[in-house]
This record gives structure tokens, C-alpha cells and sequence, in this order.
């Protein structure tokens, strides 16, 4: 059972952690389920990639990835049942967190649930989307970029690897007005402090967008770094609406 505020509203430390453990275990319950029916259809999400991967990059000869273990096939379709779980168990785990915040807020802030939930999840999708555009123009950098004498060959595991961070980072870098607006509805900052705090947010969000991309190109930094500018920007705008 939920454990309940004691009184004043307030949870103690012991409430929080048995909690915490509580949506904790769910979550790797419910994981665990999806990654399971992701391992079932892993075969057809590697060839999906495998095919996308050969006509972004006009390598029509490159019909197969390679492996060079044993264990390396088996190794991968794991990989892409543990990383579509994930993606498709993410309305919960958002749900998850979102419950696990809410005790600490008051009753007007509790209303933003849904709003919140559904923001994110349409978020993290945009950033899917952003990525898989952005990831023929990585590739072709990538795999070109150390001259014709380098000749690619890829392996699965290395590929999938790089296809579902890349997924994984402009995914979470695209929740960032949620965080921010979020932290306007906490009343953590205010929007003046965005305001002026403005010209240091593009360095670091264009130094952040270096660090976190994966595929560390230059067109990937672009698709990353200006969406979160206007993010950015737009947080301010509905900071002020919210009289924040």
C-alpha cells in the first residue's frame, strides 16, 4: 500500500524511501514486461535499422551487420528488447515519477498531471523524431570522415548502440521545458532569472548538446542545440503567463 502523509502533509525520510521502493520496483516490473515483447519482435526492429541504415547512407552492398562474437547477436537482441522496453514503458515511468513528486506540492500544482505527462511523452517522441532525421547526415560524416583509405564495417551491436543513444539523448534534451516549466510552477526560479540569465543558457545549452550527442557531429550539436533555444525561450513565455 501507498504510504500516507503523516500529519501536516508531510512524509518522513522512511515514508519517502519505502515509497521510492515501492514505483521503483513497478517500474522494473512493467520494464521488464515490454522488453519482453520487444525481444520477441527484435529480429524486425534490426532489420528496420539495418534498412534505414543502407538508404541514408546509399550503401546499398551493406545488406547485413556483422558480428564478431559469439555471444554478440544474442548480446544485441538484448540491447534492443532493454531500449524498447524502456520507450515503450515510458508513460508509466513518467506516471511513476510524477506521483512519486506530487506530495510535496500543493493541491493548484497537482492539476499540471496531465499536461505534464503528456508533454513529456510528445516531447521525448519529437526528440526521437529529430534524431532519426538528423542521423543520416551523422552517418554520413561519421563513416566518411576518416578518408577512403577507412573502409566501414559495421556490427550490429555497435550500430544499434549508437542509434538508440542518439534516440536516448535528444529524447531526454527535448524534456528540457518540462523541467524548466516545472521548476517555474515549484516556484524554484522565476522567470526574470531565465530572462537574465539568457545569454549563459545558449553557451551551455550548445556545450551540452556537444557533450551529450553521441555521434559528436556537427549537424546532430545543430538539430539538438537550437530546438533547446527556443524551448528555452518559450519557457519564458509561459513562465509569464503563469504569472511566474
Amino acid at each position: 500500500m501507498t504510504p500516507e502523509p503523516t500529519g501536516g502533509g508531510q512524509m518522513t525520510v522512511v515514508e519517502h524511501l519505502t515509497e521510492l521502493r515501492r514505483r521503483l520496483m513497478w517500474s522494473i516490473v512493467v520494464v521488464a514486461g515490454t522488453a519482453s515483447l520487444c525481444y520477441w519482435f527484435s529480429p524486425d526492429i534490426i532489420k528496420f535499422f539495418l534498412k534505414y541504415y543502407t538508404e541514408a547512407t546509399d550503401r546499398g552492398s551493406a545488406n547485413t551487420f556483422v558480428f564478431t562474437g559469439p555471444l554478440d547477436a544474442f548480446v544485441t537482441r538484448l540491447k534492443v528488447a532493454t531500449y524498447g522496453g524502456i520507450v515503450l514503458a515510458l508513460p508509466f515511468l513518467l506516471w511513476q515519477l510524477w506521483r512519486f513528486i506530487t506530495p510535496g506540492l500543493h493541491s493548484k500544482e497537482k492539476k499540471y498531471a496531465v499536461p505534464f505527462l503528456v508533454a513529456s511523452i510528445a516531447l521525448f517522441l519529437l526528440g526521437a523524431v529529430v534524431a532519426m532525421i538528423t542521423l543520416p547526415e551523422a552517418l554520413n560524416f561519421l563513416l566518411n570522415v576518416g578518408g577512403q583509405e577507412q573502409r566501414p564495417l559495421l556490427t550490429a551491436d555497435k550500430y544499434i548502440g549508437l542509434v538508440a543513444l542518439m534516440l536516448l539523448a535528444f529524447g531526454l534534451a527535448f524534456e528540457f521545458p518540462v523541467v524548466l516549466v516545472f521548476l517555474l510552477i515549484a516556484r524554484v526560479i522565476t522567470t526574470a532569472q531565465l530572462r537574465s540569465f539568457r545569454r549563459w543558457a545558449i553557451v551551455l545549452i550548445f556545450v551540452f548538446a556537444a557533450v551529450i550527442t553521441p555521434s559528436q557531429d556537427p549537424y546532430s550539436l545543430f538539430f539538438m542545440a537550437v530546438p533547446m533555444c527556443v524551448f528555452y525561450e518559450g519557457s519564458i513565455v509561459i513562465g509569464r503567463i503563469l504569472k511566474r
